[in-house]
């Protein structure tokens, strides 16, 4: 069970805090029912969820983890649908975003990036896909190395290319 005040993992919604645990403060809501109250990093409003639930939630990464991802960015194979039918390219990045790992974020980015940079018009779903998975991996980035969250991308850049030197 998590702690009022943990940044955790929530779903495919990214970072967010436990800013409550308790009963729904709604009528007709259960009181011995507790719920998560998480507030997301990115975005606004609240999410409510049964401690209980079969709901993805995990801790984020650690600072060690983070510096590891980031020196492992040029490794990680971009992930591209080979395939144009719009709902087998929705389907092929649901299940990339449902592994919930940074690395899958990573290279959901690093696959969109090479299409977009390959072709002379940039398609919209794809710059929202790509702005989700940034989003979702700058934000455990920002909380695991402890800096604002504009701060990430450049970070990322700094780190990678005195690794290359």
């Amino acid at each position: 069970m998590f702690s009022v005040g943990d940044k955790i993992i929530y779903g495919e919604n990214g970072v967010c805090t436990v800013a409550k645990i308790g009963p729904l403060e709604m009528s007709g809501a259960s009181a011995d029912k507790l719920y998560y109250y998480l507030e997301p990093l990115v975005g606004t409003g609240v999410y409510y969820t049964p401690v209980d639930s079969g709901a993805f939630m995990r801790p984020v990464i650690s600072r060690d983890e983070a510096e590891a991802l980031i020196l492992a960015i040029p490794s990680i194979a971009p992930a591209i649908c080979h395939d144009n039918r719009f709902n087998h390219v929705d389907a092929f990045y649901k299940e990339l975003f449902r592994q919930h790992s940074c690395e899958a974020l990573v290279a959901i980015v690093k696959g969109l990036h090479e299409r977009m940079s390959e072709k002379k018009t940039k398609s919209s779903r794809a710059e929202i896909t790509m702005k989700r998975a940034k989003d979702i991996l700058h934000g455990e980035l920002s909380i695991a190395l402890d800096m604002d969250l504009g701060e990430v991308e450049s970070y990322i850049a700094d780190r990678l290319k005195a690794a290359a030197e």
